[in-house]
């Protein structure tokens, strides 16, 4: 039996403050460029500064990537289009600067972080920053066998809360939250179909590799097998993510609810992001309110966990490679978002009044018209 109580985010987690929200959208209204002409600019800009509880909105200026890692034991079914346990190259091309999420963090000045939960590979091998929350090395079949223990679950979520809260102390005023993994978005399948009440076909998607049409059998397969296991555990959601999830998983979640918790502001990367978010929202009804759907990756798992939390992408480009590459693609715009928001200038007043006897010359143009 867990002793965490996954209760209590339910209690500590409120919404962003909706008066501050009216605040920012009323200011917008008084902005020299009309209310709808930015777009989605708009939203982005009153959202975050909801979850900063400032206008004008302040600007992103500690941002900050965080990577969240491990290998699943599911992958050995060549489920994925690269060899189970190869995470670890991975995180060392990341280290290196190798990766795309490498080159964009580095174009625009971001800090990534990377976190060892499970894998596959001796931590002596990697940075002791990156292996110090470690819970275990991979883990196990989901098909056939739970991913981690109960206390390994909870080792791992409550790993993720104490990152949340080292990033919330640090000053971070912005997560790009991604994942690397070989394996992740099988499991992350498991808990989207099992959360949402679909079959497997439903969520299977190709990966960040494109895996070919054998493959993809194999790996509709592997999720239908592990939905069975997850399905009586469906009421208790750290089980789920011990169950049919793993360490990296769970580390996830707990990182997501802390930070709705900490009311610091996270942009999702991908499927395996997206699914641990499904599974907070189920925690905490009030935590998706934090989170900003980074892009649409083509996973047809991402789309159906972003649906099911009324989250919007802000990107459409395409891309499937994970790692945060997608969430950072999506930073640019958020900063412009909060930008516009706060340095537009307002109307002058005169305009206002303006502006206010046309709108009102308008409608007795209209009624008169109508008799």
């Amino acid at each position: 039996m867990s002793s965490l109580n996954l209760d209590d985010f339910s209690d500590l987690i409120e919404r962003p403050d909706g008066g501050v929200r009216r605040d920012a959208e009323a200011r917008r209204e008084r902005q020299i460029v009309p209310p709808g002409a930015l777009g989605r600019l708009d939203e982005l800009g009153e959202w975050l500064a909801a979850a900063q509880a400032a206008v004008p909105v302040r600007p992103i200026e500690r941002p900050r990537v965080v990577l969240f890692a491990g290998d699943h034991g599911i992958a050995r079914l060549d489920v994925s289009a690269r060899p189970a346990g190869s995470a670890v190259e991975l995180v060392r091309e990341i280290l290196e600067g190798g990766r795309p999420v490498s080159v964009l963090a580095r174009r625009l000045g971001v800090p990534v972080r990377v976190v060892d939960m499970a894998l596959d590979c001796d931590p002596e091998s990697l940075p002791e920053s990156v292996v110090r929350h470690r819970v275990r090395r991979g883990s196990g079949r989901i098909d056939v066998e739970d991913a981690v223990t109960l206390d390994e679950a909870e080792a791992a979520f409550r790993a993720g809360v104490a990152v949340a809260d080292e990033e919330a102390d640090s000053g971070t005023d912005l997560v790009v939250l991604g994942d690397v993994s070989v394996g992740g978005t099988t499991a992350a399948g498991v808990l989207v179909a099992a959360l949402c009440g679909t079959d497997a076909s439903v969520v299977t998607g190709r990966g960040g590799l494109a895996i070919d049409d054998l493959a993809w059998m194999r790996k509709c397969a592997a999720i239908r097998d592990a939905l069975r296991r997850a399905r009586p555990v469906l009421g208790d959601q750290l089980q789920l993510l011990a169950t049919v999830g793993g360490a990296d998983l769970a580390a996830i979640t707990g990182f997501l609810l802390q930070c709705a918790v900490r009311k610091l502001p996270v942009v999702l990367d991908g499927v395996v992001v997206a699914a641990c978010a499904l599974v907070g929202q189920r925690i905490a009804f009030r935590a998706p309110d934090w989170w900003l759907a980074a892009h649409n990756s083509g996973e047809p798992g991402q789309a159906k966990a972003l649906d099911r939390m009324a989250l919007e992408p802000v990107l459409d480009q395409g891309v499937r490679v994970g790692e945060g590459a997608g969430g950072l693609l999506a930073l640019p715009t958020v900063q412009a978002a909060a930008a516009l928001a706060a340095e537009l200038p307002e109307r002058p007043k005169e305009s206002e009044a303006e502006a206010e006897a046309e709108a009102s010359s308008e409608v007795v143009a209209e009624a008169a018209e109508a008799e």
